[in-house]
């Protein structure tokens, strides 16, 4: 199994375009809204979402220039970790994932860090202090020291590739909907989203972190980075974070297991559930026109 091949060998499970399917809901009808779900879940059974999308390119470019090992970032609920290590034993690379909170260390891990640890990842567990200076280069360099040399993914795994890849999850969706709406944690999906779409799409972030409207700067950095300067329209809706970064209220607690007994999917509380509430929001709201087709990013 290996997810980084373009053959269509039995060996690559990858599943590309990802589905979009239609929901029929009631409260989105009286709004004239209709909504269909961009199931990017279900590319790949190990490597789901946007996370596919983001560390493709990057394994590519790791398995070109010989690295054996993959070290990157997470909270304790990344499921970017878990991800990363998943790759990793995919393609027989070694990794290491630098957690923030050094509080967890010697408690018993969840059930995210404990399926990486399972796939063979090295947990480096630093307290925070640490962890938000993870780019500067003593850090780093004390890291590599640590662990060896690696090829380094960021947080989340948004950089450049990553948005370049994410930008076929937009060019998937040209002609399908008039918004694109996605979770963000880092912003890197929500770069390349924007830049594959049309003139006439645009790109709807919500931010599940508290205070999350910060993520605008990453989102013109990521697209410099990538495309050259800004690529496609794109805004972000920071108010339906519900408390904060895997943080859940009764209100989208609700809202959930009503989404999932209508149509039949469990989302998940940290992303999909709070992008789906807010858009549902904004369609109370009167804030997207009569007509309009919005296409959510179902990224795991």
């Amino acid at each position: 199994m290996v997810p980084v091949t373009d053959s269509a060998d039995s060996a690559d499970t990858a599943v590309l375009p990802s589905p979009l399917q239609p929901v029929a809901d009631e409260r989105l009808a009286a709004r004239g809204v209709s909504l269909l779900l961009k199931r990017d879940d279900l590319i790949h059974p190990d490597l789901v979402g946007n996370k596919y999308r983001k560390l493709r390119p990057n394994l590519d470019a790791a398995l070109a220039g010989g690295h054996g090992t993959l070290l990157t970032f997470g909270g304790a609920y990344s499921n970017h970790l878990r991800a990363t290590a998943a790759a990793g034993r995919l393609l027989g690379l070694r990794t290491v994932g630098v957690v923030r909170g050094q509080e967890l260390a010697g408690r018993p891990l969840n059930d995210s860090l404990a399926r990486a640890a399972a796939d063979g990842m090295v947990l480096d567990f630093v307290d925070r202090a640490t962890y938000r200076r993870k780019t500067d280069p003593d850090v780093l360099a004390a890291l590599l020291a640590r662990h060896g040399r690696a090829y380094v993914l960021p947080e989340g795994g948004s950089n450049a590739l990553a948005a370049r890849g994410c930008a076929e999850l937009g060019r998937e969706l040209r002609g399908a909907a008039d918004v694109a709406a996605v979770a963000c944690g880092t912003g890197g999906t929500l770069a390349g989203l924007a830049a594959g779409l049309d003139a006439g799409q645009r790109a709807l972030g919500f931010p599940v972190l508290r205070g999350g409207g910060f993520l605008a700067d990453d989102v013109r950095a990521l697209q410099r980075a990538a495309f050259g300067g800004p690529a496609g329209r794109w805004e972000l809706e920071p108010r339906f974070h519900h408390g904060g970064y895997a943080r859940t209220t009764p209100a989208l607690e609700a809202f959930a297991a009503d989404f999932a007994a209508r149509h039949g999917l469990a989302v998940d509380r940290t992303y999909v559930a709070k992008m789906l509430y807010g858009i549902y929001a904004l369609a109370e709201e009167g804030a997207f026109a009569p007509g309009t087709r919005i296409a959510a990013v179902v990224t795991g």
